[in-house]
C-alpha cells in the first residue's frame, strides 16, 4: 500500500498503473520533504506561535484544496467563507476556547454552504470545515499539554505524527517490494493488502521504539510499553482509513492530486489525508487518558 499520507512521506503520488514516477519528479519529491519535513517537527517542538503559525497556515492551504474539489475557485465567496471560518478556528484553538472554535467551524461550513448553493457539492464544501477543522484543533490541544515542561504535549503529538508517516513509509516499502492482491481497486488500485500490513507493522515497531525512548526521557511518566504497540497499531488503520477516504474523494472528483502547492507530492490534502484520520482519534484518546498523561498510559 502507497499513498499520500505522513508528513511529507516519500511514498510516490498514486497512479492506476502503480509505475514509479520519473527521475527528476522523485529529486522534486525528495528536496520538498528535506525541507518541510524537518521545518514542521521544529515548529512542532518549539510550539507557540511557530506551530500555530504553521497549522493556520496548513488549514487555510487545506482549505483551498477542499474548495477546488468541491468545484469552488480560490477567490469565490463559498471558499473564502471555508478558508476564513478554519483560519478563526485555529486562531480560537490556540488559545484554548474550544467552544468558540467549533462554532467558527461550524459559521464558515454553513457561510460556505449558502454561498455554494443550489451547486450539487455545496454539502461536500461544507463538510470540509470539520473534515479539516478537527484535525487541526486536535493538533493544536495535544500540542498543548504543558504538563512536565510541555514534554508531555510535545510527546503525544510527535508520536502521532511520526506514526503516521512510519506507517505510510511501511506500507510503501512492503507494496513495493511484495506486491499481490489489491487492497481496494475500484476506489485506489496501487494499494495492496502487502502494503497494509506493512504498515500496520511499522506502526506497531514505531510505537513501541518511541515508548521506550519516551520511558528514558520521562522516567515518572507511567506509561505501558506494550500498550503504546496496540495504540499505535490502532492509529495506524485509522490513518489508512483516512488514506482511503481521500483517494475515494479523488476518484469520485475525477482527479489524480488534490493541489500542486508540495513540488513532487502534489497537494496538502495528497499528504495529510492519513494525519487528518488519525488526529482527531488520537485527541480523543488523550481525553480519555487525561491531560498530563501519555496516549498510551
Amino acid at each position: 500500500m502507497h499513498g499520500g499520507s505522513g508528513v511529507l512521506a516519500p511514498g510516490p503520488s498514486e497512479s492506476p498503473s502503480g509505475a514509479r514516477p520519473a527521475t527528476p519528479e522523485l529529486g522534486l519529491r525528495l528536496l520538498s520533504a528535506a525541507i518541510l519535513g524537518p521545518t514542521a517537527l521544529l515548529c512542532l517542538w518549539f510550539g507557540a506561535a511557530p506551530w500555530i503559525l504553521l497549522i493556520g497556515l496548513g488549514a487555510v492551504g487545506l482549505g483551498a484544496e477542499w474548495a477546488a474539489l468541491a468545484g469552488q475557485r480560490p477567490a469565490s465567496a463559498a471558499a473564502v467563507a471555508l478558508m476564513g471560518g478554519l483560519a478563526l478556528a485555529t486562531l480560537e484553538g490556540a488559545v484554548e476556547h474550544p467552544g468558540l472554535a467549533f462554532g467558527l467551524l461550524g459559521s464558515g461550513g454553513a457561510l460556505a454552504w449558502w454561498f455554494a448553493r443550489p451547486g450539487a457539492h455545496a454539502l461536500r464544501l461544507a463538510a470540509g470545515a470539520f473534515y479539516i477543522g478537527l484535525a487541526m484543533l486536535a493538533l493544536l490541544w495535544l500540542r498543548s499539554d504543558q504538563s512536565a515542561a510541555g514534554l508531555i504535549g510535545r510527546a503525544n503529538t510527535l508520536f502521532v505524527v511520526l506514526l503516521v508517516w512510519a506507517s505510510d513509509s511501511g506500507a510503501y516499502a512492503a507494496g513495493r517490494l511484495i506486491g499481490g492482491p489489491k487492497l481496494a481497486p475500484a476506489i485506489s488500485p496501487g494499494k495492496t493488502w502487502a502494503g497494509a500490513l506493512g504498515g500496520l507493522a511499522a506502526a506497531c515497531l514505531f510505537g513501541l521504539a518511541f515508548a521506550a525512548l519516551a520511558r528514558t526521557a520521562l522516567p515518572d511518566a507511567s506509561a505501558s510499553v506494550p500498550r503504546a504497540a496496540l495504540i499505535a497499531g490502532g492509529l495506524g488503520v485509522v490513518a489508512q482509513a483516512g488514506d482511503l477516504l481521500e483517494s475515494a474523494i479523488k476518484r469520485h472528483v475525477g482527479v489524480k492530486d488534490s493541489g500542486w502547492l508540495i513540488p513532487g507530492h502534489g497537494g496538502l490534502l495528497d499528504r495529510l489525508d492519513a494525519l487528518l484520520a488519525a488526529a482527531p482519534v488520537a485527541a480523543l484518546l488523550s481525553l480519555w487518558t487525561g491531560r498530563g498523561a501519555l496516549l498510551w498510559s
